[in-house]
């Protein structure tokens, strides 16, 4: 092997002292899908060689000490392929996916920033169609554009154009206290349909014949979150958007978070057709699909009937369920009641079966 041979395209050696044979030392894929192993690379590597500068917080967005209105601040990345899909765009995906992590931590997003990376050879009239989605999302949520940054790399180095976002918002009171809060007897709940992201974008990438197609439930969750807020108040325990990992990472996260088990039933699942067929063809569970505009809930004991109710007079959220309970630790940290079967652990997923859909 030359020395060109030996580097890869950003510049580290492949002879450096971590053997690349060792699949253990290596990132791979399935660390930034949402599953167990991306809370053990932030945990045990980022956090761990961060700690004297970094929050320790694994929130969706961070709160940030202000004399005046609390703020909150988040930041993500969008890499989806293909750059268009049922339903969305990387476009209009990069300013609901920020303003989502906003809102369900508890604040309005007002101010957005946008970084492009884009890849020599995209064309411009794909790159405009792009930044009027930015714009039409961006107005759509209220949330202002305020800075940016533009960086055009060599062919092959992005897969056309990857999207970072930066998002500040103002902190509402009352503020979700979070998973760490969870009593035994709280009800969890599902805003909307469950997978349909993730298997909107599979669809297309994998050319998959298939009609109807799914479509992406890609949206702003903020006017649920805030009409939540308005009739529930405290009630409220916790908000998460089920992204990367699906529902299953979620609910992983609480239980570790808690202490606690997290234990639903598969029968009040909300899942279209077009998932469930695509599911069952091949071999996935839509517990662990990606979703863009759908979040989890847990509420206080008896809350859940009112917040299904308000949920579902909302547009895209008409299926809003009561999907389980919060109970004492048992055996396992989630567990799911499956329709034809026994109450069994629910898998806590390594990674996501469908890379890059976010």
């Amino acid at each position: 092997m030359t020395e060109r041979e030996g580097k890869s395209p950003g510049g580290w050696q492949l002879n450096c002292p971590v053997s690349v044979r060792d699949h253990a030392e290596c990132v791979t894929l399935a660390h930034g899908e949402g599953g167990r192993l991306s809370r053990k690379l932030i945990q045990e590597r980022i956090l761990k060689i961060l700690q004297p500068v970094a929050s320790q917080s694994l929130d969706d967005a961070a709160r940030l000490p202000h004399s005046g209105q609390p703020l909150a601040m988040t930041t993500d990345s969008f890499v989806v392929t293909p750059l268009f899909f049922p339903g969305g765009d990387i476009g209009s995906l990069a300013v609901y996916g920020t303003v989502n992590d906003l809102a369900v931590s508890g604040a309005r997003p007002r101010w957005l920033t946008l970084s492009l990376m884009i890849e020599e050879g995209l064309p411009l009239a794909v790159l405009e169609r792009i930044l009027e989605s930015v714009a039409r999302a961006a107005g759509e949520t209220a949330v202002e554009v305020v800075a940016g940054d533009t960086k055009v790399v060599p062919r092959g180095a992005v897969d056309g154009l990857f999207i970072n976002t930066a998002g500040v918002g103002e902190l509402l009171e009352p503020v979700p206290p979070g998973p760490a809060q969870f009593q035994t007897g709280d009800e969890l709940i599902v805003s909307g349909p469950l997978g349909q992201h993730g298997m909107a974008v599979m669809a297309v990438r994998e050319e998959l014949g298939i009609e109807p197609l799914p479509q992406s439930d890609s949206g702003s969750l903020f006017p649920a979150v805030e009409q939540l807020r308005h009739t529930l108040g405290t009630r409220i325990r916790c908000l998460r958007d089920a992204t990367r990992g699906g529902a299953a990472a979620v609910l992983h996260e609480w239980a570790e978070a808690s202490g606690k088990t997290l234990s639903i039933e598969e029968r009040t699942l909300p899942v279209t057709p077009e998932v469930r067929g695509i599911s069952e063809l091949l071999g996935l569970d839509p517990l662990h699909i990606a979703n863009e505009g759908t979040m989890l809930l847990a509420v206080e004991q008896g809350a859940a009937a009112e917040a299904v109710a308000q949920l579902q007079t909302i547009p895209g959220m008409e299926r809003a369920s009561r999907i389980g309970v919060v109970r004492e630790r048992g055996v396992a940290p989630v567990t799911v009641q499956r329709t034809l079967g026994a109450e069994q652990p629910l898998a806590d997923p390594l990674g996501s079966p469908l890379p890059r859909i976010c």
